[in-house]
């Protein structure tokens, strides 16, 4: 969690923010797993409307590419959100990461040094993950922890109701709530489109 020297430190942009709708607010986050007789890190990338893990990656390294690689992953497949929220850990201060987000338009925001509270949602996927799959499985090795693991994000995101989200699972609700949105948009594009203006239209009925 702590930026290495020179990396820039962004504002944390959450505080007091109703987060209502998918893509307008992401968020990432590491964390370790015990495997075999070491262990892999593993950086998912969470929509909060959600809760939907949108990517992940394992690597035996804390090297940025692993992170970068997953938000790669996650805008090629679910969009751009406006904001983007990490801790301050060297990989997410790096410029190879905030690039990456400056670069799509995207608004960086941190959490306080040490609130992991700031990041709540993504921390109680990590406490979901350990508990109901990594503690008691007890993989051996990655291959095995890979495959582990991508089963159980599968079940979380489309079969693991949420009480917090009226009993639905995560991609169902961030299915509905895009849907929901770009139909709003169609109807505030079908508003804006220019009209055949009336006396263009009496000329051409006089013309038949």
């Amino acid at each position: 969690t702590k930026p290495a020297p020179g990396h820039k430190i962004y504002p944390y942009l959450l505080r007091n923010m109703t987060i209502d709708r998918p893509n307008q607010v992401w968020a990432a986050d590491i964390t370790y797993l015990p495997i075999g007789r070491g262990f892999l890190y593993l950086v998912a990338i969470i929509d909060w409307a959600s809760r939907a893990v949108l990517a992940w990656r394992l690597s035996n390294t804390m090297d940025v590419s692993f992170c970068v690689a997953a938000l790669e992953e996650a805008l090629a497949t679910y969009g751009t959100p406006e904001i983007f929220n990490t801790d301050q850990g060297s990989q997410f201060t790096s410029v190879a990461f905030t690039g990456a987000l400056v670069g799509a338009g995207i608004k960086i925001s941190m959490d306080g040094r040490g609130r992991w509270m700031d990041n709540v949602f993504i921390e109680r996927l990590w406490r979901s993950l350990k508990h109901e799959d990594i503690y008691l499985k007890g993989y051996a090795d990655g291959r095995e922890a890979k495959a582990g693991i991508a089963s159980w994000i599968a079940f979380y995101n489309d079969r693991r109701l949420h009480q917090s989200l009226g009993y639905r699972t995560p991609m169902a609700v961030w299915r509905e709530r895009m849907q929901a949105a770009q139909a709003v948009d169609m109807v505030d594009n079908a508003d804006a489109l220019t009209t055949c203006p009336q006396q263009f239209q009496q000329t051409e009925s006089l013309a038949a």
